[in-house]
């Protein structure tokens, strides 16, 4: 006799819920390291939009 097997999918995306951006936490904010010279010194840091979600902190669909 053969037993049935049952497999659980995985659960959808909620579409009323938004997907935050991963890599920067949904801040759409990245810190870029500022050089400076010929030697390239690092000098500070700067915040610049994240390229991945354009700023926005969401990420996008595909």
């Amino acid at each position: 006799m053969a037993t049935r097997r049952t497999t659980t999918k995985p659960p959808k995306n909620d579409p009323a819920k938004p997907v935050v951006c991963s890599p920067w936490d949904g801040s759409g904010m990245v810190a870029a390291t500022v050089r400076v010279g010929r030697k390239r010194r690092p000098v500070g840091q700067q915040d610049g939009i994240c390229l991945n979600c354009l700023g926005s902190g969401l990420a996008p669909t595909d």
